[in-house]
């Protein structure tokens, strides 16, 4: 009996189905820009042409009839299917060639506009509250302690992987979102929502569980309509998302900031930002901004790769793709990392500057800011971040403690590396300053004062600069009784707390500084004077 084959209707619908589901799951942008959908088109018509092809061949016993084959060949429909393949290949192909470097390094070069600044008018001596004295890593460990302390929630969720760096009121903070610990968990917890998420001060070191009245309902960890890709495509589906970053405003409402690409350079190259939707966490609500028009408080719509990268096509294509290939004239890079800066409440991303052909010394460094794009290009020579590193680290050599990525700071008008020194665990042990110009003066501390109260020494005694007094509005003072004195050992410093009569504030005095605090007794009346970091108050000089 011969077997009826299946209609061309049946074979539709079901072709229509998969490319529905396909859709559902890999959410491709609708766009002519976007290689994802290029590739897609591209499978599909391939996989069109395997399906036509196979069931038309003929077979006798194991070998294939060659007849039928070309037969086959000669059949209208493949070969409509078989140009399409092939048009798309080509297509793809070219607009990647078109699209690239190799013909565009002038387009390339100009994709950013650098300007240069002058050191000690744009980077002013910062207070010790907005120095981010953590990196990203130290920061993940108190985000997971936090979480391991809370009984209610560590059950049901974990902390997730962003930890963005952003500004909230004047200050550096990391903040992440919970998630959902498994597929269960969220079946049983969907209703509510992700309920917290956590802040990292990364100043003070202060790390806070931020409880929400209601739930966060589209992240990237639900799942079907509340997933946040699928929530954002179905309402741009033309729209190609890049660098999604979780921020809070000033209220501490959390959103995502969703930037788009923009291509610049044929179909494929010269990304930038086109476009920034801002995506209640709680509510779902979108917000779709022209990336001129971003609100002041979002501090993230370029990715610092991206700044990087853009800077790097500046720096090396100058004379064409080929001269940053053979020759190397003139062609200047950025170092192998990059840090964040707080400045005039945006957040602006710190990288070292080199001549591609060595990578002894910096040329200079540039300073981009992640909201508008601004880039600030500063002469001035000196050691690389890893020398400067590798140095910091040989100061304590005996302690084998690793050294963070610096940032770089303004002590006495001298540039100057700053990075933490962290132990095999991960925690933060003591702060260094290297000289950027010479990278053999460096000087350590368990505090921030304490190391750069031993650089500005070590500058002095190298004539570099002569000690400047604090500012008095750096400082504030106050005398008192002592009705309480206790003391406690932080990561091996000792510190003794000091609460005066009348006065809710805990004084902070690091006794590796301050050994007199020693012979300090309650009932003794005292001058302190001190930095007030966040409601505590960090002592810089006892009096009595």
């Amino acid at each position: 009996m011969k077997m009826k084959k299946p209609g061309k209707l049946p074979i539709a619908i079901l072709l229509i189905l998969l490319a529905g589901l396909y859709y559902y799951i890999a959410l491709p942008a609708v766009n002519i820009h976007s290689t994802e959908v290029w590739k897609s088109m591209i499978y599909l018509a391939v996989i069109l042409l395997a399906i036509y092809a196979l069931p038309r061949v003929s077979f006798t016993g194991n070998k294939r009839n060659p007849i039928a084959l070309n037969q086959i060949q000669k059949n209208r429909v493949f070969k409509i299917l078989a140009a399409i393949s092939i048009l798309l290949i080509a297509c793809y192909g070219i607009g990647s060639l078109l699209s690239s470097p190799v013909i565009n390094a002038k387009r390339y070069q100009k994709l950013l506009t650098v300007e240069r600044g002058e050191f000690t008018e744009d980077i002013t001596q910062i207070s010790y509250d907005q120095i981010p004295l953590l990196d990203r890593a130290s920061a993940e460990i108190l985000g997971e302690r936090k979480m391991g302390s809370l009984v209610d929630l560590a059950s049901q969720f974990e902390v997730a992987d962003q930890y963005s760096q952003i500004n909230y009121k004047d200050q550096p903070v990391r903040v992440t979102p919970l998630r959902y610990a498994s597929i269960i968990k969220w079946f049983t917890n969907r209703s509510s929502g992700i309920p917290a998420y956590i802040r990292i001060d990364m100043a003070s070191q202060k790390t806070e569980l931020v409880r929400m009245e209601q739930g966060m309902k589209y992240t990237p960890y639900d799942h079907f309509s509340r997933n946040l890709y699928r929530h954002l495509r179905f309402r741009y589906p033309t729209y190609i998302f890049d660098d999604i970053n979780y921020e809070i405003d000033e209220e501490g409402t959390p959103y995502w900031i969703c930037s788009t690409k923009k291509f610049n350079i044929g179909l494929f190259g010269g990304q930038t930002v086109g476009h920034v939707v801002m995506c209640n966490a709680i509510t779902g609500e979108c917000t779709d901004y022209k990336v001129d028009q971003v609100p002041a408080w979002v501090d993230r719509v370029y990715s610092a790769d991206l700044l990087v990268r853009l800077y790097d096509y500046y720096g090396t294509l100058k004379h064409g793709y080929f001269n940053s290939i053979l020759s190397q004239k003139d062609c200047l890079a950025t170092t192998n990392g990059y840090n964040y800066l707080a400045l005039n409440d945006d957040v602006w991303v710190y990288t070292g500057v080199t001549s591609i052909t060595s990578d002894q010394s910096n040329v200079g460094f540039v300073l981009m800011n992640q909201r508008t794009m601004e880039t600030k290009y500063y002469e001035v020579e000196g050691a690389i971040e890893d020398s400067a590193m590798g140095s910091a680290e040989g100061k304590v050599q005996n302690l084998g403690y690793k050294a963070t990525f610096p940032l770089l700071l303004n002590i006495d008008k001298e540039p100057t590396y700053f990075m933490a020194l962290k132990d095999a665990s991960g925690l933060v042990k003591k702060y260094a300053m290297v000289n950027v110009h010479n990278y053999q003066l460096v000087s350590t501390g368990d505090s921030v004062s304490e190391c750069e109260n031993s650089y500005r020494t070590l500058l002095n005694s190298n004539g570099i600069s002569q000690p400047e007094e604090e500012p008095a509005a750096d400082l504030q003072s106050i005398t008192g009784k002592i009705i309480r004195i206790a003391d406690a050992v932080i990561e091996g410093n000792s510190h003794y707390y000091l609460i005066l009569e009348g006065n809710d504030t805990i004084y902070d005095v690091l006794v590796g500084s301050h050994i007199d605090v020693l012979l300090l007794n309650e009932g003794d009346t005292v001058t302190l004077k001190y930095r007030d970091q966040g409601g505590r108050g960090i002592v810089e000089e006892i009096g009595r």
